[in-house]
């Protein structure tokens, strides 16, 4: 599904901020609050906002330690039973099927290094998995969230 340029701007406001009035996001895009809402309602109806949601400090939630686990799964292991296994994470923040020797990209957000790395080895020791390779986050240095590329 493609959107038109109005769209995307009223996509990219709501997911900078996706508190902002509708009347705020009319004046920065040219259109009448009413306008705006029924754009939106229309993008969630078509599926093009799926939710709205807060974006939450993983350190204030005690998350200290940030990490990603490439995992190389046995033949025949499909994306869903990845998918199935990780959901019970919940130090998981993200996981994704990747191209190169890895099958799957996994994030996880932990306490401290002992949690992370009782993590890594609960994942390595999925039935599936034939070996992990994990790195550490020493700072992020970028981190975008809002849709697409910018305006």
């Amino acid at each position: 599904m493609s959107l038109n340029d109005l769209d995307e701007r009223i996509v990219h406001a709501l997911a900078e901020d996706a508190r902002r009035t509708y009347a705020d996001i009319g004046a920065e895009v040219g259109l009448s609050a009413p306008a705006v809402k029924r754009r939106v309602d229309r993008l969630r109806e078509r599926g093009a906002i799926t939710g709205f949601t807060v974006r939450v400090d993983p350190s204030a939630l005690g998350w200290q330690t940030e990490g990603f686990i490439e995992m190389y799964c046995r033949s025949r292991t499909s994306p869903e039973d990845i998918h199935r296994a990780l959901s019970h994470y919940p130090e998981v923040a993200a996981a994704s099927t990747v191209t190169g020797e890895a099958d799957a990209l996994v994030q996880v957000f932990a306490a401290d290094m002992r949690h992370f790395e009782a993590v890594l080895e609960r994942i390595a020791g999925e039935p599936f998995v034939e070996r992990t390779k994990s790195v550490l986050v020493l700072s992020p240095l970028l981190r975008r969230y809002n849709a697409g590329p910018p305006l």
